[in-house]
């Protein structure tokens, strides 16, 4: 078993000794999903675990390797005498544990960018500066290049969105999903949410220019429900989203963050025949943005999705929800509106 020991200084005030909070983002990119303490924090002085106290837990554990790193920005006299006589101590104790030290972190290449967020953090930016930054950040972390041009936007504001590199390789899209989506936007039609946060999130001064609203019956099927004119094995969402859908035939988008019965429901009425559905004849249907997230139904109803022949955008994984699917929405509100100057 191996551990990494994060090893810092301490302060006498409390609030500064957080280093757990980097243990857990060097566990998470290291060994996500993992339950297991792999990463480990101590201090010097001032705080505990103290780096001997850390090391006998660590050694308790089962640990054959332990990798103490100084958590400090130069080498003085604590990474190059202090620690290093500790961690002799240890290993003269634990003679079967092997013990690697590392260098502190010193000056490195990514030090410099990361300064320069500091700069650019304490300089007042506005948000569209930081949303610009932020998208630079994006296109230098990861390689972005063999992403199709029309997607780019896309994948690039859910990523913004979530801060979750993953969904660059588990957002499928319809060959015809954008354009569907920027054809529907332009053409004034209405976009679809299955609750009211997923409305709520979508920029209407965006979707105003075309004419467009965004609209939940959400609320309304409650209504519904409460009647018993509906079965009680529906749900709120699945309701909504079905009455909208026949009452309303000016719909462009429908945008499905949260649930996986209303994802299920549109796939059920987008797939019967032309006419089967309740539903006005189109010479189109609209482009259904289903990324519903959880454990029970929220996958299924992605993957079913993903074999559709109507415009959509899904991601095949159980992550999602309301941010993703604001995010999808809101980038294509805006590729439309720099496509229309």
């Amino acid at each position: 078993m191996e551990i990494i020991l994060i090893a810092g200084h301490g302060s006498p005030r409390k609030e500064a000794n957080n280093l757990e909070h980097v243990a857990s983002l060097l566990h998470n990119t290291i060994h996500p999903g993992c339950s297991n303490a792999c990463v480990r924090t101590a201090y010097l002085q001032f705080a505990k675990p103290d780096i001997m106290e850390a090391i006998n837990g660590c050694v308790k554990d089962g640990a054959k390797k332990i990798i103490i790193h100084p958590y400090f920005l130069s080498s003085g006299m604590h990474v190059t005498t202090d620690i290093p006589a500790i961690v002799k101590e240890a290993a003269g104790t634990f003679p079967n544990v092997e013990f690697v030290y590392t260098e502190p972190l010193g000056v490195h290449n990514n030090m410099a960018q990361v300064v320069l967020e500091r700069i650019h953090s304490a300089s007042g930016l506005k948000p569209d500066e930081i949303e610009k930054r932020s998208f630079e950040i994006i296109s230098e972390e990861m390689d972005l290049s063999d992403v199709p041009s029309d997607r780019l936007p896309i994948i690039k504001r859910v990523i913004h969105s979530t801060a979750d590199f993953e969904f660059k390789n588990s957002l499928m899209f319809h060959p015809g999903a954008v354009t569907a989506g920027l054809s529907a936007i332009k053409a004034g039609k209405d976009i679809l949410t299955d609750i009211e946060m997923v409305r709520a999130g979508i920029n209407k001064r965006l979707l105003s220019k075309w004419g467009g609203k965004v609209i939940c019956n959400i609320q309304q099927s409650a209504v519904v429900g409460a009647s018993g004119r509906s079965p009680v094995q529906k749900t709120k969402a699945e309701i909504g989203i079905e009455s909208a859908l026949r009452e309303n035939n000016n719909i462009g988008i429908v945008a499905i963050g949260n649930a996986p019965t209303a994802l299920l429901k549109v796939i059920e009425i987008f797939s019967l025949p032309l006419g089967g559905s309740g539903l006005k004849p189109d010479p189109s249907l609209p482009l259904v943005v289903g990324v519903p997230v959880g454990f029970v139904k929220a996958l299924e109803a992605k993957a079913l999705l993903a074999q559709q022949s109507f415009p959509f955008i899904t991601n095949l994984s159980r992550k999602g929800g309301t941010p993703v699917a604001v995010a999808i929405v809101n980038a294509l509100l805006k590729m439309a509106g720099e496509e229309g100057r």
